[in-house]
């Protein structure tokens, strides 16, 4: 086939997750009520924080950050696909699917870096109380979460290469994998950059979680009062999280490049994007103390 540049490339035809009519309800009934667990969770959570007084500190205002993420991130694909389901409509525009992809990197990305500030924020706090003050600062924590956002931003540098006459998307959004799988010209050298970024960031961010745990659970053995303890507990919900979408990425991006595409990704991509964000804010609400008595206290007042 004669290729053609993306210039004349106006549309995308999404595959999807199944051909199956039967499957078509179910999928959106159960879409739909992930996406709204998610906005309505992570929401709740930024409300909270910027409502109550006692988690104006540096680790809650990460974590409302991390649930602003979430629902960008969810955003960025779930309407989406809950109107293809719905109305059977398969295509998506050429700059649609380019802004999908750009925001899709950028959230992830920032979303990565979030985790791995959050862990160190936690490191300092139980490591270094008496300097916790000092070093998590305003100016600093205001530093490290725009720093999260321009790293994501950053990382949209992906360019749309050659496509074939053939714009069929072996997905349900547009992601990485299946867009460089359209591509007639040798996609070899994007995929070992893209795999290189993703692993550098991945691994990069990881290893400060786990230098970070490191510490804190050589402290946490060390530890005698309630306090402390208390403050380690809060690490807890953190892990979890952290567990359940480096788990999901890690299965994707840091296996050979010759498995770079497989219709097996779908489920991982769609359970870092999709299940992660709505399960955040319930982890971070039910396994964290002062969440629930912060909970507790709006209910309160709203009697």
């Amino acid at each position: 086939m004669t290729p053609i540049n993306h210039s004349e490339v106006h549309e995308f035809i999404l595959l999807g997750l199944t051909t199956r009519p039967d499957l078509l309800v179910p999928l959106f009934m159960a879409f739909l009520a992930m996406y709204m667990v998610t906005l309505l969770g992570n929401f709740g959570i930024i409300v909270l924080i910027r409502t109550d007084l006692h988690l104006h500190t540096p680790m809650y205002c990460f974590l409302s950050h991390l649930a602003f993420v979430d629902i960008c991130y969810s955003s960025i694909i779930l309407p989406k696909m809950l109107v293809q389901i719905l109305t059977l409509e398969k295509t998506i525009s050429f700059s649609g699917c380019a802004a999908q992809l750009c925001f899709f990197i950028t959230f992830g990305v920032t979303k990565c870096l979030l985790l791995a500030v959050m862990a160190y924020d936690r490191y300092v706090a139980i490591c270094k109380p008496l300097l916790y003050p000092t070093i998590m600062c305003g100016w600093m924590c205001w530093w490290l979460a725009v720093g999260s956002y321009a790293v994501g931003v950053f990382h949209t540098t992906f360019i749309f290469t050659f496509f074939c006459h053939s714009h069929v998307i072996n997905h349900c959004f547009c992601d990485i994998a299946p867009l460089l799988a359209l591509s007639c010209s040798n996609t070899h050298t994007y995929e070992v950059v893209i795999l290189a970024l993703v692993r550098i960031n991945c691994l990069s961010t990881m290893t400060i979680i786990f230098v970070s745990y490191a510490y804190i659970l050589l402290t946490v053995l060390r530890i005698r009062s309630k306090e402390g303890r208390r403050k380690a507990s809060t690490c807890t919900s953190h892990l979890i999280v952290v567990a359940m979408f480096y788990g999901a990425i890690l299965s994707m991006y840091l296996c050979p490049s010759s498995t770079f595409v497989l219709d097996e990704n779908k489920t991982a991509t769609l359970f870092y994007t999709i299940m992660t964000p709505t399960l955040n804010p319930l982890i971070y609400s039910l396994r964290n103390r002062e969440v629930k008595a912060a909970l507790m206290r709006a209910v309160g007042r709203r009697q």
